[in-house]
């Protein structure tokens, strides 16, 4: 039996917007995803971060995770919406399969990651 499929939808926001506008943003992409008949499961500030390379000469972005469920239809408005805006610089969504992971509360070592890689590698 498969689970139903749910959506990770990161976006970054430009660094120089003030905290009362990002949750602005916040609110207004939470409302899009429902009003397209999707449901929010969650929504994680990651806050500012440094780039891995300059996007639109900015170095810094603050994070947004939007998971979300539906029928797929929603990532389409969703993304039309981010593409128009001038404070989104990124954003990626990812479809999921099976049942919403716990939150992390911590990061995974990169050890235990390459040994089991390797493991698998080696059998």
């Amino acid at each position: 039996m498969s689970q139903k499929p749910y959506y990770e939808t990161m976006y970054i926001l430009r660094p120089d917007i003030p905290e009362e506008e990002v949750e602005t943003h916040v609110s207004k992409y939470r409302d899009l995803v429902t009003e397209a008949g999707a449901e929010v499961l969650d929504t994680q500030m990651r806050g500012k971060r440094r780039l891995a390379y300059t996007i639109s000469g900015h170095k810094e972005g603050i994070y947004v995770q939007l998971t979300h469920n539906g029928d797929g239809q929603q990532v389409a408005t969703l993304e039309r919406a981010m593409r128009l805006s001038e404070d989104v610089i990124r954003y990626l969504t990812v479809k999921q399969e099976g049942p919403l992971p716990a939150p992390r509360t911590g990061p995974v070592p990169a050890a235990t990651t390459e040994a089991a890689a390797l493991e698998t590698v080696e059998a």
